[in-house]
């Protein structure tokens, strides 16, 4: 079985998705079938076969997350300290064409989120960073084509 790192707070976060899913969502599901029932005849009854289908959809999402978890590799980032690229780094880096710095948050990929800098540990860019060192290079083979980035610092949080 593989594991997945996740850090602290994104297994935090999965948790509580999780049992919103479970008590929540899971109760207003019951309610929306046991309503759809109370209308008649099952058969042609469009609002049943709609809470049926969520229902399945919320147990398929549950499970899913549950195996997951199951997987998980929660690494707590505030203890880690290192001078390479790691899971868990914060990482400043410039792109050598562009001068354009960017920073960005190695994380897990079920809790990657490019619009808040995190990355996930399985994209291009943090597998190409990761190792790296402050004032070396890292080469992004992406679909766009090479990139060659400066990293300019890492850090902890």
């Amino acid at each position: 079985m593989d594991r997945i790192p996740i850090t602290k707070e994104g297994f935090q976060k999965i948790k509580e998705e999780l049992e919103k899913l479970k008590t929540r969502d899971r109760k207003d599901v019951v309610e929306a079938i046991k309503e759809a029932r109370s209308h008649g005849d099952l058969s042609e009854n469009a609002e049943y076969d709609a809470a049926k289908e969520r229902q399945g959809m919320l147990e398929a999402k549950i499970n899913e997350l549950e195996s997951k978890m199951s997987k998980f590799d929660v690494i707590d980032t505030s203890t880690l300290k290192s001078n390479k690229v790691v899971f868990g780094a914060t990482v400043k880096i410039e792109n050598v064409d562009t001068d354009e710095v960017k920073t960005y948050r190695i994380v897990g990929p079920d809790e990657s989120d490019i619009s808040k800098g995190d990355i996930s540990v399985l994209s291009p860019l943090a597998r190409a960073l990761v190792g790296k060192k402050v004032g070396e290079e890292a080469v992004v083979n992406a679909p766009g084509g090479e990139t060659e980035y400066e990293i300019i610092e890492i850090t902890f949080e």
